[in-house]
């Protein structure tokens, strides 16, 4: 915090801040003695009729009357990173967005317009369904990378954006990114003062690929190019579509592992096999893509849990990885997710940045 050479406490940002990090140090109880203060780390996304408002690294806004400021500065853009993979945001948005590869995009200046929608029979479409579609798998794949400028004013792209998922029978979903150098914390204001609702907060981690590799023999591990049945049985979403096996076997160089065997203890030295209708003791997924590789559905069965399978899986797949010439890993987990967080911290694992879907709001665009 800023103090000056007399002691005092300065507040060294103005209006012509927005859009820097800044740390700001306010009063938490004003009129108490003795004094509180609390600090607020973040972008400043605005600062209009006397109230300053911060957008947190996990994407929470917090607002500030000036009134009970005492204190303030820029700081750096993000934070040192003490270990792990070295990459900027828009490396890592765009390696990531080529894990989960839409069905069909389309451009609006740097934004990508994203979706993998069930094209359906006329005489099948449920009611309410546009165009002969149907829900769309994964919002991932279905909603806008805004990596740079739309080419159009920011209304006029909003409107763009929900005409184009309109026409697929879609709500309009914006992927944004807080937390790091790059990430688009004005953009998220932006959408929260035009009513676009925040459904879905996660963070996206990287860690280096070797150690992960060492972990497990991982020799109870079939490895293979497609999903098949046994693997989507335990996959946690239901009633896979074609569409979404696009989505899960598109990107580079994509391996799904199984580890057979859900109804009893493992085999030790070698893959068992499955018998008929037996649903795997755990799965896991990893798309490898020039130095990265990215790690999704990985998934155990609830009894075989707390064996070490999911660090199995992770190996066998790092391993493969490593022959492929990656070198660096990534992941996606939810910030209520406990289990999982704790054993990506463990296989070294750190977060990179927070990322959200925004809808649009439920009224259509002039």
């Amino acid at each position: 915090m800023e103090i000056s050479a007399t002691g005092r406490l300065e507040v060294r940002i103005t209006p012509s801040d927005v859009g820097k990090r800044v740390s700001v140090r306010r009063l938490a109880d004003p009129g108490t003695t003795p004094e509180k203060f609390t600090d607020t780390v973040g972008v400043l996304t605005s600062w209009t009729d006397g109230v300053l408002m911060i957008t947190r690294r996990n994407g929470e806004s917090v607002r500030i009357p000036e009134a009970v400021v005492v204190a303030g500065k820029v700081v750096p853009a993000a934070p040192a990173r003490r270990r792990g993979p070295a990459a900027s945001y828009e490396e890592l948005a765009r390696i990531v967005s080529r894990g989960w590869r839409p069905v069909e995009s389309e451009r609006l200046g740097d934004w990508e317009l994203r979706a993998a929608v069930e094209k359906v029979p006329r005489e099948a479409r449920p009611a309410g369904v546009v165009a002969g579609r149907r829900a769309g798998f994964t919002r991932r794949a279905n909603s806008v990378l805004p990596l740079g400028d739309p080419g159009l004013p920011l209304d006029a792209a909003l409107d763009a954006v929900r005409r184009w998922y309109g026409e697929r029978g879609l709500p309009a979903y914006i992927q944004t990114a807080t937390g790091a150098e790059g990430t688009q914390e004005l953009l998220c204001a932006e959408l929260e003062r035009r009513g676009w609702v925040r459904e879905v907060t996660a963070e996206v981690w990287t860690g280096a690929l070797a150690p992960v590799a060492d972990r497990a023999e991982g020799a109870g591990v079939v490895l293979a190019r497609e999903a098949d049945e046994a693997w989507l049985a335990r996959y946690q979403r239901k009633g896979v579509s074609e569409v979404a096996l696009q989505v899960l076997g598109g990107g580079p160089s994509v391996w799904f592992a199984t580890v057979p065997g859900g109804g009893g203890a493992p085999c030790p030295g070698e893959a068992e096999s499955l018998g008929e209708g037996e649903t795997p003791a755990a799965i896991g997924r990893c798309v490898v893509d020039g130095r990265w590789a990215g790690f999704a559905a990985v998934e155990v069965d609830p009894g075989r849990r707390r064996q070490g399978l999911a660090t199995e899986v992770m190996a066998a797949l790092a391993r493969r990885a490593l022959e492929e010439g990656a070198s660096a890993a990534w992941l996606q987990v939810e910030t209520d997710n406990a289990g999982a967080r704790a054993l990506y911290t463990e296989l070294g694992f750190t977060p990179h940045h927070a990322y959200h879907h925004y809808r649009a709001p439920q009224e259509q665009p002039s």
